[in-house]
Protein backbone atom coordinates (compact mmCIF):
# COMPACT_ATOMS: atom_id res chain seq x y z
CA UNK A 1 0.00 0.00 0.00
CA UNK A 2 1.63 3.29 -1.05
CA UNK A 3 2.30 5.99 1.48
CA UNK A 4 -0.13 8.93 1.15
CA UNK A 5 2.71 11.44 1.38
CA UNK A 6 4.50 9.94 -1.63
CA UNK A 7 1.31 10.30 -3.66
CA UNK A 8 1.44 14.09 -3.40
CA UNK A 9 2.52 15.70 -6.63
CA UNK A 10 3.24 19.04 -5.04
CA UNK A 11 3.93 20.43 -1.64
CA UNK A 12 2.42 23.76 -0.76
CA UNK A 13 3.91 26.22 1.69
CA UNK A 14 1.56 27.96 4.07
CA UNK A 15 2.13 31.51 5.28
CA UNK A 16 3.99 30.36 8.40
CA UNK A 17 6.42 28.30 6.31
CA UNK A 18 7.02 31.21 3.96
CA UNK A 19 7.61 33.51 6.91
CA UNK A 20 10.10 31.06 8.44
CA UNK A 21 11.92 30.66 5.13
CA UNK A 22 12.07 34.43 4.65
CA UNK A 23 13.61 34.82 8.12
CA UNK A 24 16.03 31.95 7.48
CA UNK A 25 17.16 33.59 4.25
CA UNK A 26 17.94 36.80 6.15
CA UNK A 27 20.01 34.95 8.74
CA UNK A 28 21.87 32.90 6.14
CA UNK A 29 22.68 36.11 4.26
CA UNK A 30 24.05 37.60 7.49
CA UNK A 31 26.19 34.51 8.17
CA UNK A 32 27.37 34.40 4.56
CA UNK A 33 28.59 38.00 4.77
CA UNK A 34 30.34 37.21 8.06
CA UNK A 35 31.87 34.15 6.40
CA UNK A 36 33.19 36.17 3.47
CA UNK A 37 34.70 38.69 5.88
CA UNK A 38 36.29 35.91 7.95
CA UNK A 39 37.73 34.35 4.83
CA UNK A 40 39.16 37.71 3.77
CA UNK A 41 40.74 38.17 7.21
CA UNK A 42 42.31 34.71 7.00
CA UNK A 43 43.82 35.50 3.61
CA UNK A 44 45.05 38.90 4.82
CA UNK A 45 46.60 37.18 7.85
CA UNK A 46 48.32 34.70 5.53
CA UNK A 47 49.78 37.56 3.48
CA UNK A 48 50.96 39.34 6.63
CA UNK A 49 52.54 36.17 8.03
CA UNK A 50 54.29 35.50 4.73
CA UNK A 51 55.64 39.05 4.40
CA UNK A 52 55.86 41.26 7.47
CA UNK A 53 56.02 38.61 10.17
CA UNK A 54 58.15 36.10 8.24
CA UNK A 55 61.49 37.08 9.85
CA UNK A 56 60.02 36.77 13.35
CA UNK A 57 58.57 33.33 12.59
CA UNK A 58 61.82 32.16 11.02
CA UNK A 59 63.81 33.12 14.13
CA UNK A 60 61.24 31.41 16.33
CA UNK A 61 61.29 28.35 14.07
CA UNK A 62 65.08 28.11 14.25
CA UNK A 63 64.97 28.36 18.05
CA UNK A 64 62.38 25.58 18.24
CA UNK A 65 63.96 23.47 15.52
CA UNK A 66 61.02 23.85 13.16
CA UNK A 67 62.15 25.02 9.71
CA UNK A 68 59.86 27.19 7.55
CA UNK A 69 57.48 28.00 10.42
CA UNK A 70 56.34 31.26 8.78
CA UNK A 71 55.67 29.59 5.44
CA UNK A 72 53.73 26.74 7.06
CA UNK A 73 51.63 29.18 9.11
CA UNK A 74 50.92 31.34 6.07
CA UNK A 75 49.99 28.30 3.99
CA UNK A 76 47.60 27.03 6.67
CA UNK A 77 45.86 30.40 6.90
CA UNK A 78 45.66 30.78 3.10
CA UNK A 79 44.25 27.28 2.55
CA UNK A 80 41.76 27.77 5.40
CA UNK A 81 40.61 31.08 3.93
CA UNK A 82 40.19 29.61 0.46
CA UNK A 83 38.39 26.48 1.71
CA UNK A 84 36.05 28.55 3.85
CA UNK A 85 34.79 30.44 0.80
CA UNK A 86 33.13 27.34 -0.69
CA UNK A 87 30.49 26.60 2.00
CA UNK A 88 29.92 30.32 2.53
CA UNK A 89 29.26 30.75 -1.19
CA UNK A 90 26.65 27.96 -1.05
CA UNK A 91 25.03 29.65 1.95
CA UNK A 92 24.99 33.00 0.14
CA UNK A 93 23.44 31.40 -2.95
CA UNK A 94 20.79 29.71 -0.79
CA UNK A 95 19.85 33.05 0.76
CA UNK A 96 19.70 34.84 -2.57
CA UNK A 97 17.70 32.10 -4.32
CA UNK A 98 15.32 31.64 -1.39
CA UNK A 99 14.47 35.36 -1.37
CA UNK A 100 13.93 35.23 -5.13
CA UNK A 101 11.79 32.07 -4.92
CA UNK A 102 9.55 33.57 -2.26
CA UNK A 103 9.20 36.82 -4.20
CA UNK A 104 8.43 35.19 -7.56
CA UNK A 105 6.69 32.05 -6.24
CA UNK A 106 8.87 29.97 -8.58
CA UNK A 107 9.20 26.26 -7.70
CA UNK A 108 12.39 25.79 -9.73
CA UNK A 109 14.13 28.62 -7.91
CA UNK A 110 12.97 27.18 -4.61
CA UNK A 111 14.44 23.81 -5.58
CA UNK A 112 17.71 25.52 -6.57
CA UNK A 113 17.79 27.26 -3.19
CA UNK A 114 17.41 23.97 -1.34
CA UNK A 115 20.06 22.41 -3.60
CA UNK A 116 22.48 25.15 -2.45
CA UNK A 117 21.60 24.48 1.18
CA UNK A 118 22.17 20.75 0.61
CA UNK A 119 25.55 21.50 -0.98
CA UNK A 120 26.49 23.71 1.97
CA UNK A 121 25.77 21.02 4.53
CA UNK A 122 27.30 18.29 2.38
CA UNK A 123 30.56 20.26 2.15
CA UNK A 124 30.54 20.96 5.89
CA UNK A 125 29.81 17.28 6.62
CA UNK A 126 32.57 15.91 4.39
CA UNK A 127 35.01 18.51 5.70
CA UNK A 128 34.12 17.60 9.30
CA UNK A 129 34.72 13.91 8.60
CA UNK A 130 38.10 14.75 7.06
CA UNK A 131 39.13 16.90 10.05
CA UNK A 132 38.04 14.26 12.57
CA UNK A 133 39.99 11.64 10.60
CA UNK A 134 43.08 13.85 10.64
CA UNK A 135 42.72 14.30 14.40
CA UNK A 136 42.49 10.53 14.89
CA UNK A 137 45.58 10.00 12.70
CA UNK A 138 47.44 12.70 14.63
CA UNK A 139 46.57 11.10 17.96
CA UNK A 140 47.64 7.64 16.74
CA UNK A 141 50.86 9.07 15.28
CA UNK A 142 51.59 10.91 18.55
CA UNK A 143 51.01 7.77 20.59
CA UNK A 144 53.28 5.71 18.34
CA UNK A 145 56.06 8.30 18.32
CA UNK A 146 55.65 8.90 22.05
CA UNK A 147 56.02 5.19 22.80
CA UNK A 148 59.24 5.04 20.74
CA UNK A 149 60.92 7.84 22.67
Amino acid sequence: MPNPITQLEQLTLNSNSKSFLREISKWTFFFAILGFLSSAFLIIAAILIATMYAPMFEVLGQQQGIPFLGFVGAAIYAVSGILYVVPVWYLFQFSRKMKLALATKNDDTLADAFMMLKSHFKFIGVFTIIVISLYVLLIVFSLVVGSLI
